[in-house]
């Protein structure tokens, strides 16, 4: 099973009884417009968490009866926050979601070791990207969460990732750990560590998934490149997923494929007991729908 197109969350999603999404500091007019056309489609049920006057009125502004949505009132977007995560914690919610609020407070609600709902040894920013020049969806990892993941973390943010395409349906991901070159060079610590995840997934210490690395970006996604330098394997040139050496790097080849490739994302943190939709600011609508679909289509 291939997974082509972002479409295909939101198909899945239409199939599936609706999710409920806990939004903390609802008060956001971006989610506010993202939610709305999920809710319209029936993909999600929202509880809107933050101050109940400004959600009450940028819903007004743009068309959202909030009849028969739960919105509860907390001005305070940090206490709006453990609210949302209560709601999660207490089994009313399957979703979690940043509205208006700093990135901070939120993970710091999640990771709290008494009331928080983390599930996995760490978090990790998950992103599929679909785009002109490949021919199906692409799994990057990690972009927006880990400065400079270690050995352990490196195979933590890999699981996280390989979780999502097992409950989309997709068993056995190939997975490229990148680096600039196709061997282990000592004095790279990136291909020391694609090296050594390479070896596990073969000892069969990393399942469920296929593990190819060191590999740079051309040979990973492309099989023109792979066969003129004769790179084999079935990961080179029919990569799933990607994963980048530190946060710079992934962070920039995430933006550089939606801003100079003509990419659309969808992402998600996956590593809590549930799928955190947690976009930014310069997200297209397109992409905050698209991430709550992912979501929402996850069994």
């Amino acid at each position: 099973m291939e997974l082509l197109t972002l479409e295909e969350f939101f198909q899945t999603a239409q199939t599936k009884k609706s999710k409920r999404i806990a939004i903390a500091a609802a008060q956001d007019p971006p989610v506010l417009k993202a939610i709305q056309k999920a809710f319209h489609e029936r993909i999600i049920e929202p509880v809107l968490i933050g101050d109940s006057d400004q959600i009450k009125r940028m819903s007004e502004s743009i068309n959202f009866s909030l009849e028969n949505i739960e919105v509860v009132h907390d001005p305070d977007p940090v206490s709006s926050c453990s609210k949302a995560v209560d709601i999660i914690r207490n089994g009313e919610a399957d979703i979690l979601m940043k509205g208006m609020v700093p990135t901070a407070p939120l993970l710091k609600a999640i990771l709290d070791k008494k009331k928080g709902i983390r599930k996995r040894d760490m978090l990790s920013h998950f992103a599929f990207m679909e785009m002109p020049g490949y021919h199906k969806l692409l799994g990057i990892t990690d972009a927006a969460m880990s400065i400079k993941p270690g050995l352990k973390d490196k195979i933590s943010i890999i699981l996280n990732a390989v979780e999502v395409f097992h409950r989309l349906g997709k068993m056995n991901p190939k997975v490229a750990v990148l680096g600039p070159i196709e061997m282990v060079n000592d004095s790279i610590e990136s291909t020391v560590h694609a090296g050594q995840i390479k070896l596990l997934n073969q000892q069969g210490k990393i399942n469920g998934c296929i593990i190819d690395g060191p590999l740079a970006l051309d040979i990973a996604v492309s099989k023109q490149a792979a066969e003129h330098k004769k790179i084999e394997g079935d990961v080179a040139g029919d990569a799933d997923l990607l994963l980048a050496p530190d946060l710079n790097s992934g962070n920039i080849l995430y933006k550089s494929m939606i801003f100079l490739g003509g990419a659309t994302s969808a992402s998600i943190i996956m590593g809590a007991s549930v799928p955190v939709v947690l976009t930014s600011r310069s997200d297209s609508d397109q992409s905050k729908l698209m991430s709550i679909a992912l979501a929402a289509a996850l069994e």
